[in-house]
């Protein structure tokens, strides 16, 4: 097996299990920009080995819908042609996009259940309930000539889940029996000790502030979070408020898992927000879009004052009902903070449950340990320190180094009868797509923006005679952006000329030496003089 994305990180989850002709892809995530990829709006795996080995794919296998899962998708699928594999409430959520984004490709979606076991070539794949935030979430197992490859995807181990439906136990047992070579376990919350909160004990938080909220309650999530929103519509019931929703993808979500019914509205508790706003104010809840500060979602533009829908009033309570994305924190502080000033009270942390983390803590991590009894195990969904501390429980529970591997992208885990070991690398990395939609922004284009963001743009301009080899007239040097010590821009104009006039007329008439030396001259006078790096862009111009 190989990790495209989703080891030492969180995020951009894709793997992949091979043996002999077949190839089966284990979900297709996307990651969120750090604050140095200006203009990024998501980051997909580098897909380059599947397209290598396009006819040897038998599918991709989908965990469940979270975007860190199935993100990429549409990318993988524009280079592949394969069938995708996934729940009935999974492809309700993902299709839309996909047909968004693919809207000429018809794609071939094989909708399975908890419990049932695909051929996919030689190799059999099986999905497993197991809990989450969000429904139909499944563990996948590979059944490969050594034994079963079982990807936990993301779980906890909740015993009073919203919808009822419990992890299967037996079947992870039934897996320890027949044989588990290898474990791949999320590993988000290996550093909290203990069990995970059950998602019900969120209602518990959620009664507390709709009875003592003197006006509107409003709650953020995120919008696939279905589990929070169905605790929202029963709080509602209960406190004799009513219900209305803002933001597209939330509505959508709702209307969704309305029509399959994994969403049970009580009667005349949903309302639309013109209704709303004719309510007083102690009878109204509203969820909303923005957890992770998007700067479109509603949630931002409420707290801007720019949301002609709903506007903040004083007396609000909003709840914070989500963890933030790493990168995500100055957003979801800076929107915060205006909502304070706009008079609304906003609860994101609290002695009592507003929010409960859908990933396993240390002893739940612990029990699939005991439950799998693999051979081997590797830790996934997580950063370098939560594979070390995932690891380190390992060794606890009385695992010997040689049956501990830490993956990193690209490197493969091949297994025999005999022993594991990594192998060759395979091509992967990260492949950045900006708000064009098309995927593959060059470390030369971040640069470039970088150095826009920082220190703005500086522009050259040149006119040739090449026919003569002169320069006509006097370079110029323009800029946008640009804020540096006095003089300095004049001095670089000087120098620039100083350069071009030492040049001779047959290198004069050669434009891309002029373009690549007037370039270097000033943006290496402005590094030392200045301290700064400038976007240089020099236009030559032939006269």
């Amino acid at each position: 097996m190989a990790a495209l994305g989703g080891v030492g990180e969180i995020g951009k989850n894709c793997s992949i299990v091979e043996q002999g002709d077949d190839i089966v892809v284990i979900d297709c995530g996307l990651s969120f920009p750090n604050e140095e990829m200006l203009g990024i709006d998501i980051v997909v795996p580098d897909f380059t080995y599947l397209v290598e080995n396009k006819e040897r794919v038998r599918g991709v296998f989908l965990t469940h819908a979270h975007e860190d899962h199935v993100g990429g998708l549409p990318y993988l699928l524009g280079q592949i042609t394969c069938p995708v594999y996934c729940t009935e409430f999974t492809h309700a959520l993902i299709k839309h996009k996909m047909d968004e984004r693919l809207p000429h490709k018809k794609i071939e979606f094989k909708i399975v259940k908890p419990g049932d076991i695909t051929k996919a070539g030689k190799l059999e794949v099986e999905f497993i309930r197991v809990t989450h935030s969000i429904p139909e979430n499944c563990s996948i197992s590979v059944n490969t000539e050594h034994g079963y490859v079982l990807f936990t995807g993301d779980f906890k181990f909740d015993f009073t889940p919203v919808d009822g439906k419990l992890a299967d136990l037996k079947r992870f047992g039934e897996l320890g029996d027949e044989g588990v070579v290898l474990l791949l376990s999320d590993s988000t919350n290996v550093e909290r000790p203990g069990w995970g909160p059950s998602e019900s004990t969120v209602k518990d938080g959620l009664r507390k502030v709709f009875l003592e909220a003197e006006g509107r309650v409003l709650l953020t999530t995120f919008a696939s979070n279905i589990h929070r929103m169905q605790q929202v519509y029963d709080m509602a019931k209960e406190t004799g408020r009513k219900v209305a929703v803002v933001g597209r993808s939330m509505e959508r979500n709702l209307d969704i898992c309305g029509n399959l019914g994994y969403v049970r509205i009580p009667n005349g508790i949903s309302i639309e927000l013109d209704e709303a706003k004719r309510l007083p104010a102690n009878q109204v809840a509203i969820l909303t879009t923005g957890s992770q500060g998007e700067p479109l979602s509603a949630l931002v533009q409420m707290s801007k004052g720019e949301y002609g829908r709903l506007q903040i009033q004083e007396g609000d309570t909003l709840i914070y009902s989500a963890r933030p994305i790493p990168g995500n924190e100055g957003a979801i502080w800076r929107t915060i903070n205006r909502l304070f000033q706009q008079g609304c009270r906003v609860i994101y942390e609290a002695p009592y449950p507003i929010h409960v983390s859908g990933h396993a803590y240390q002893e739940e991590l612990k029990m699939m340990i005991n439950l799998t009894r693999p051979f081997y195990i590797a830790p996934v969904h997580g950063e370098p320190r939560h594979q070390f501390m995932y690891n380190q429980i390992a060794k606890g529970m009385g695992y010997p180094d040689h049956r501990i591997f830490t993956l990193e992208a690209g490197i493969p885990l091949e297994m025999d009868d005999k022993n594991a070991k990594f192998g060759e690398e395979i091509p992967t990395g990260r492949v950045l797509v900006d708000n064009s939609g098309t995927p593959g922004v060059s470390d030369e284009v971040l640069r470039d923006r970088y150095n826009v963001a920082n220190d703005g743009v500086v522009i050259l301009s040149i006119a040739v005679d090449t026919t003569h080899g002169e320069v006509v007239g006097d370079p110029t040097i323009l800029s946008k952006g640009f804020h540096g010590p006095k003089g300095l821009l004049e001095d670089a104009q000087d120098l620039m000329v100083d350069a071009l006039a030492s040049l001779n007329p047959s290198e004069i008439k050669d434009l891309n030496r002029v373009k690549l030396d007037s370039t270097a001259i000033v943006r290496k006078f402005m590094a030392k003089r200045g301290k700064l790096r400038p976007l240089i862009v020099a236009s030559v111009i032939e006269v």
